[in-house]
């Protein structure tokens, strides 16, 4: 041996005797203090490619519930009801059994959503009505509007949904845009209040090509009270095969336009107006507000 392992005097001899002892089913421990040696480095060398006895082990928690699971996996349960069985996650459910054939379905896809819509029901049910009181208290709660308030609401409405005057494109102009007959309900009001004539009210509909546009501009008609003749030409939108739309029922009549001739005062006004809302607007003081 070399003065690198100093008392060792022979490296192989002790490989002999550390092998020997491991195979009679020693610790490293064990090993350790039968042949004096006190180098884990070393240790490992001498042992090195000798696996360990099987006492040695520590034996895995998990062991036997990973057994279960495959047992309850070839008997054909899903992921759901081993969990249910065994109390374990499905993340280690899938470690154990991913290499298991899937049981076959007891049911189709679609039987099991019908069951599982079933079973919903009551809590959907419950849910809906909760949404429905929670709007029904709010509506409660506005009452009626003062003229100042409807003025100011409907300043906030065009602001938002209405046409702006950009730097790089002067449109001085009050054209309003929604599909929400609410929202056109509450302009119209608006513009009753300002004293905007039926006369300077011009309509127009732009709605997709594969609705029914005639219906359409009944529905708007008959929301605002004016006749067809108040109407300019649909704007029809292209169909687009490649787009999923949404918007198909029968409740869809697209959006309505109105525009406001003359409006070029009537535009600064509101932009003045909404200017002197934001300069107003301060903290607010804590209150049930929701």
């Amino acid at each position: 041996m070399t003065s690198a392992t100093g008392k060792y005097a022979d490296f192989e001899e002790l490989r002999e005797q550390a092998i020997a002892l491991r195979r009679e089913g020693l610790s490293r421990r064990q090993i350790r203090d039968r042949i004096h040696v006190d180098n884990n480095d070393l240790l490992n060398r001498l042992l090195e490619g000798e696996p360990p006895p099987t006492w040695t082990k520590r034996p895995n928690a998990k062991d036997d519930l990973r057994a279960r699971a495959r047992e309850l996996r070839l008997q054909g349960m899903t992921y759901d009801g081993i969990q249910v069985e065994l109390g374990c996650s499905k993340s280690s459910i899938s470690l154990w059994v991913r290499d298991l054939p899937k049981p076959e379905r007891k049911r189709s896809r679609e039987e099991a959503s019908a069951i599982a819509r079933r079973g919903w029901e009551p809590t959907l049910s419950r849910r809906e009505e909760e949404r429905r009181a929670t709007k029904r208290l709010a509506a409660a709660d506005i009452g009626d509007l003062s003229d100042r308030e409807l003025f100011l609401l409907g300043v906030g409405l065009y602001w938002a949904e209405g046409t702006k005057d950009k730097p790089h494109a002067r449109r001085e102009r009050v054209t309003f845009v929604n599909s929400d007959p609410g929202m056109i309900r509450v302009f119209t009001a608006w513009l009753d209040l300002l004293g905007i004539e039926p006369e300077r009210r011009r309509y127009y509909v732009m709605i997709h090509e594969t609705a029914d546009t005639a219906v359409a501009e009944k529905h708007w008609g008959d929301l605002i009270g004016a006749e067809a003749s108040r109407f300019g030409k649909t704007t029809l939108k292209r169909h687009n095969p490649r787009t999923n739309r949404k918007n198909v029922s029968d409740g869809y009549h697209g959006c309505l336009a109105i525009q406001i001739l003359g409006s070029a005062d009537l535009y600064r006004r509101i932009e003045g107006a909404w200017c002197g809302i934001v300069g107003a607007v301060r903290t607010p003081q804590a209150g049930n507000w929701t």
